[in-house]
């Protein structure tokens, strides 16, 4: 068959896609910036590329027509507090519009749990919202209902992830003790992929879980146990919303806008109702502690498909890579750094390039991009905290530390990263090795184009710092030491 798929760089739709294309369907993948698709020599027969922001107006014209299953993946919980039903709505009102000019048989949407619709909150409202946007679209909906998705990479996992690493003991608001159903990422897309034209499928909701009901405590704990740690939770009524919000942000790798809608569906239980699915489609439910076994199965073997916060909506800034990709050249701060690289060691170095960030830290001067991320934190950024998805590994559109990756071609040994921290302006750092004169030369290159008065104070205050840190990173990339330095 042949399936448009939206959302095919986000968590769900990174999964779910090699999955379709390994069941021999083609697959049309939708995504706002092509710079950010990565895609495989093997996938080349079986998939087509289209660039689509649902936000805009839609352009019926060059938007493909001929397809008989549409995923919808779309999500922006994370972008912002107060605008993303708006922006919820208007993407599925644009959605439908294409959808109706379609050869379209079915849609498949991936939604929450909303089965107390008196006490729902904005987000899980706005997901119903959409639901019966999509459920007027000429082709017939099935929509998937969904809680904690539990495996590696996925927001849910991460933050608890976090909470149960970093804590012995918990002090914690009162919603732990709500309820919910978790469910692993592998019976989601058995889910996705099961009701594909099925019959008893068409034009129905389904809620979907792993049958266990379970507190969030429990589910901190039941985390502890795959793990091996001994942790103390204890909860307390005093935690208003903004504290719990507060909360999280600071001890998790979430962004703020995202705690705030977390927390506000946290206080609603998320209990799946009884329905016949997962015998209709044969699937065998996994438990919780077993997904959690799965999901560091993918981390320890470095095999981690997606995360959460390699997608836009994870970020404060709504820009694409394609408007900051060209870095500017006029009215900016450069501070330019090159080392000429020892005979026969460039692959060494370029693998140093290649895994700067995450647990291997900065090469230098780690405790002070550790102050900068926490400084960043304090007034309402990113921090430190994302890390990065693969250990050795990156891809144009990753999250890395406080930076996306604009690009990342090992062909032509480029890096380039731009700053998502709060700035009185933009900021890059591009990593290049170039040859000259028979040599190969490590080229680093740190650009800030300054916003105003305030920009200009801020590039000057740090400039001894820089210093520093830019020297002391390029001498450790060139000497290509291979001690982790782990934060």
């Amino acid at each position: 068959m042949k399936i448009l798929l939206t959302g095919a760089t986000g968590y769900i739709g990174k999964r779910l896609l090699p999955v379709l294309i390994k069941q021999g369907h083609e697959v049309i993948a939708c995504t706002r910036d092509k710079n950010r698709f990565e895609k495989l020599d093997s996938w080349k027969d079986n998939i087509e590329v289209v660039e689509v922001d649902f936000l805009k107006k839609p352009d019926l014209e060059n938007f493909p027509k001929d397809f008989d299953i549409a995923y919808y993946l779309v999500h922006s919980m994370s972008a912002s507090i107060g605008n993303f039903e708006k922006n919820e709505s208007l993407s599925a009102e644009h959605f439908k519009m294409y959808m109706d000019a379609s050869s379209a048989q079915q849609i498949i949407y991936l939604t929450g749990i909303v089965n107390e619709e008196e006490n729902l909150s904005a987000h899980l409202k706005s997901r119903l919202a959409v639901e019966e946007i999509l459920n007027s679209c000429q082709a017939p909906l099935t929509a998937l209902r969904a809680g904690i998705v539990v495996g590696s990479g996925s927001a849910s996992f991460e933050i608890i992830r976090d909470l149960v690493e970093k804590l012995p003991v918990m002090i914690t608001p009162h919603w732990l003790n709500t309820k919910c159903q978790p469910i692993g990422i592998r019976n989601v897309i058995e889910y996705l992929t099961g009701v594909m034209i099925h019959p008893q499928c068409l034009g129905h909701n389904f809620d979907i879980s792993s049958g266990e009901v379970l507190t969030y405590k429990e589910i901190l704990l039941g985390y502890a146990k795959v793990r091996n740690l001994n942790r103390y939770i204890f909860t307390v009524p005093i935690m208003t919303p903004r504290l719990s919000s507060y909360w999280l942000y600071f001890v998790t790798s979430i962004s703020y806008p995202l705690a705030v809608n977390l927390v506000n569906s946290m206080k609603v239980n998320v209990i799946a109702r009884n329905n016949d699915l997962q015998k209709i489609l044969g699937i065998e439910n996994i438990p919780y502690e077993a997904a959690v076994k799965m999901a560091f199965q993918k981390i320890e073997q470095n095999m981690v498909v997606s995360s959460w916060k390699d997608s836009f909506i994870s970020s404060l800034d709504n820009r694409t890579l394609e408007e900051n990709i060209e870095v500017p050249q006029f009215g900016c701060f450069k501070d330019k750094k090159e080392r000429a690289i020892p005979s026969g060691t460039t692959t060494k170095v370029l693998k140093n390039i290649w895994s700067i960030g995450g647990q291997r830290g900065w090469y230098y001067g780690n405790i002070l991009w550790r102050i900068r991320g926490y400084m960043d934190k304090i007034v309402g950024g990113v921090g430190l905290r994302r890390g990065r998805t693969h250990q050795n590994d990156i891809h144009a559109g990753d999250a890395l530390d406080f930076w996306r990756v604009l690009v990342a071609d090992k062909k032509k040994k480029r890096l380039l990263l731009y700053a998502e921290m709060i700035l009185p302006g933009d900021a890059w750092l591009e990593f290049k090795i170039v040859e000259e004169n028979g040599k190969d030369v490590l080229k680093q290159t740190a650009t800030f184009r300054p916003d105003g008065v305030l920009g200009r104070m801020y590039w000057y205050s740090i400039l001894p710092f820089h210093y520093f840190i830019f020297n002391g990173m390029i001498e450790k990339i060139v000497s290509f030491e291979e001690k982790k330095n782990v934060r």
